[in-house]
């Protein structure tokens, strides 16, 4: 049986518009929870070589780009995103959003503790040591679309 967490209470690692508690780390899947700030884009488009990702929406909206298809997730709802295919996500509505993310297999989840320190103000993060991370972790990332997304959907970026 893999291991899990046994704090007495989870971890987090929060990003400027993307609070991140840790509630179950295994080897076969984590489980994290999400709360995106109203109208922030939580993550610009990127693909995992190495993870697929399940998005329960538990209040609030989640948008998405998943491929192709553009997604407003409600409460209840799951939003699939497979290893292999870019992917981006938002809070699409003037609530917080609160999302579980379960990341299948474990391990991706320490991206998100690895990544806060490098986004945490003052100043820009250094983005060789942002490459490096997400090399690390199989990540490609698509900087480039935020502005597009921002636009598009009305979203401001990770404050």
């Amino acid at each position: 049986m893999p291991a899990v967490s046994t704090t007495t209470s989870p971890q987090r690692a929060d990003l400027p518009g993307l609070a991140n508690r840790f509630l179950i780390r295994t080897e076969r899947f984590a489980l994290v929870e999400h709360t995106i700030a109203p109208r922030t884009l939580a993550a610009p488009m990127h693909t995992h070589r190495n993870e697929d990702e399940y998005s329960y929406v538990v209040s609030g909206r989640m948008g998405a780009i998943v491929g192709e298809d553009v997604v407003d997730a409600q409460p209840g709802q799951v939003v699939v995103k497979p290893r292999g295919i870019p992917h981006a996500f938002w809070n699409a509505g003037d609530e917080p959003a609160v999302v579980l993310e379960t990341i299948s297999p474990g391990g991706f989840e320490q991206y998100f503790a690895d990544l806060a320190p490098l986004v945490a103000p003052p100043g820009p993060p250094d983005l060789a040591a942002l490459a490096a991370v997400q090399a690390r972790y199989g990540l490609e990332m698509d900087f480039a679309s935020m502005a597009e997304l921002i636009g598009r959907f009305g979203l401001r970026g990770p404050e």
